[in-house]
């Protein structure tokens, strides 16, 4: 079975070992990437050749670098035409442009294609968004959506053949390993968030929770974003600075190196008009690594969190407030979170698991495609 799958997403190395275990089973593999891709409000990320063993990783020139709708690959092409892949996946959004440029030239070459959506808030899409949903709900063989919203959502706008919910990457339990913790010392309680600094992600909760825990409890904030100026402003203001540690963000093969020594990860996101959580990867990170989690109950963090971690309602400081003590004061429940992370992971989450199920996937589609009008 021949495949290509085309990605942004796979510019980071950690990613890469998805597609070693898709390898594994079988598949001829070329993933299509860009050589970088400028995420908005954060920055440029370069391709990371990190885990590259039995399939071919390679870039492409990239058309509108940075707009998640409009960008494309103007010599996908001539590449597709090279390797004559039975299946194209496409991991990105039904309404983007990449996904119907790919698609087009996909089918023009008999190829069955699928398209990857995270959208977890029902909207409707000015032209030509709509019609490239629309073009793609009608011709695509499989849909796959990283979470159940996603799913229905997809459904609700027309869409009438296969569907699977799977995550877009899981993680790897040996690079993302539980290490043996010591008792937690009175005098230092570190909690971690690793991720975007932006307002959707409920930063600023952390700092503001942080003000009203007591003086053994720090706070390590590990990325990059609009909101990092904001952030040392309210430190500063609220005499906190010997108790927060922000640092830059690092690169996806680093993340289980900054967990090391965190004793606590929340992820505090907020919805909004515009955005939900559509999953939290940075949370399967952490229980892989053995770090007890705290998330929100924005959108998905529920489902992916599940038993192995608490949630507070969004935006409730008090709540998130409480929930750190009940960690931080009980290390037997620490001890049952971590436990629990970790077995929940390599359960659901490993890129193996993954892998498995996009295989089936692909396999599905070529036996499949009586829904297309």
């Amino acid at each position: 079975m021949r495949v290509v799958i085309l990605s942004k997403a796979l510019v980071a190395g950690a990613y890469q070992r998805k597609l070693e275990e898709i390898a594994r089973l079988g598949v001829e593999l070329t993933a299509l990437v860009p050589h970088s891709w400028r995420e908005p409000r954060v920055g440029v990320q370069r391709l990371e050749r990190r885990f590259t063993q039995g399939y071919q990783l390679t870039a492409l020139p990239i058309a509108f670098n940075g707009q998640h709708h409009i960008h494309f690959y103007p010599t996908l092409a001539q590449h597709l035409r090279r390797l004559r892949p039975q299946v194209l996946h496409i991991d990105e959004e039904s309404f983007n442009l990449a996904t119907v440029h790919a698609l087009r030239i996909g089918l023009d070459l008999g190829v069955r294609c699928c398209f990857y959506n995270w959208a977890n808030i029902d909207r409707g899409y000015p032209p030509p968004f709509s019609l490239f949903e629309r073009y793609t709900l009608r011709h695509a063989h499989h849909a796959i959506a990283g979470n159940q919203e996603a799913a229905t959502i997809i459904r609700r706008h027309g869409y009438q053949g296969p569907i699977s919910v799977i995550p877009q990457f899981g993680v790897d339990p040996e690079m993302f390993a539980q290490v043996e913790r010591q008792p937690v010392a009175q005098e230092r309680f570190t909690i971690g968030y690793l991720g975007r600094l932006v307002p959707e992600k409920g930063v600023l909760d952390l700092v503001a929770a942080l003000a009203e825990l007591p003086a053994h409890i720090h706070l390590r904030l590990v990325g990059d974003g609009v909101l990092r100026t904001q952030i040392e402003s309210r430190v500063a203001a609220l005499g906190l600075g010997e108790r927060v540690e922000l640092r830059p963000a690092v690169r996806s093969t680093e993340v289980p190196a900054a967990m090391a020594d965190l004793d606590l990860l929340v992820l505090p996101s907020h919805t909004t008009a515009n955005w939900k959580e559509q999953f939290g990867r940075v949370l399967i990170e952490a229980m892989s690594c053995g770090v007890p989690v705290l998330g929100s109950s924005s959108a998905e963090i529920p489902n992916v969190v599940g038993a192995a971690g608490l949630i507070f309602p969004e935006g409730d400081l008090n709540a998130l407030r409480d929930s750190i003590l009940q960690i931080a004061g009980h290390p037997q429940l620490r001890h049952d979170l971590i436990q629990r992370g970790r077995a929940r992971v390599l359960e659901h989450f490993t890129q193996a698991a993954v892998a498995r199920r996009h295989v089936e996937v692909y396999r599905e589609m070529l036996g499949n495609c009586s829904h297309l009008g």
